[in-house]
């Protein structure tokens, strides 16, 4: 029998399970973040809002605490770098969910006559966020009142803050783990 040719030994094997390494954290956080989004569109948020404050606004500041903490302890360990750890996962599940909190707390909100004028759906409430966070600002929905134009501040400053140097960290968690893969190794 001639040589027996294991998988560990194969270049091509070795290579694609790299690339497979790399990039299944980020395969199963978009499929976590589809999850999420569709849960948004799915869950009955009709208890929140104005016929519940206090356990509206609990709720939405524990939620951006603990994502906040959660997304803070990921860009230390990528600073770090830290071993087994998962930020191709973990970050976009957690900028996904900040997102969702504040488009969640939008529309609690819109539910108050004259706080968000124009925002009358769960994808209203998905749109404005997403249009906030990027900074486009249409015009098209604006917080009108007090209460939602506080978010709308809130939302800028945790937005500039926690997901910029989130997707910092997660961009040199990229860029670091592939530059040592593509290093040439030294013959053996």
């Amino acid at each position: 029998m001639g040589p027996v040719r294991t998988a560990s030994r194969d270049p091509r094997l070795t290579r694609a399970s790299a690339v497979w390494k790399t990039f299944w954290p980020g395969l199963v956080g978009a499929a976590g973040a589809v999850a999420m989004v569709t849960a948004f569109f799915l869950l009955p948020l009709d208890g929140l809002g104005p016929r519940r404050p206090a356990l509206s606004w609990t709720l939405f500041i524990l939620a951006l605490v603990l994502v906040a903490i959660l997304l803070l302890r990921q860009v230390v360990h990528v600073m770090l770098g830290l071993p087994n750890i998962r930020p191709g996962l973990v970050i976009p599940l957690l900028m996904t969910l900040s997102i969702l909190v504040f488009a969640s707390t939008y529309l609690s909100l819109a539910q108050l006559p004259g706080e968000l004028v124009g925002l009358d759906t769960r994808l209203d409430a998905l749109y404005f966020t997403l249009v906030t966070l990027a900074t486009i600002g249409y015009g098209d929905i604006t917080p009108h009142g007090q209460t939602a134009r506080l978010v709308t501040i809130l939302q800028i400053v945790y937005s500039f803050i926690f997901l910029t140097a989130a997707a910092t960290a997660l961009t040199n968690y990229f860029r670091t783990t592939l530059s040592h893969r593509e290093k040439p190794r030294p013959p053996e």
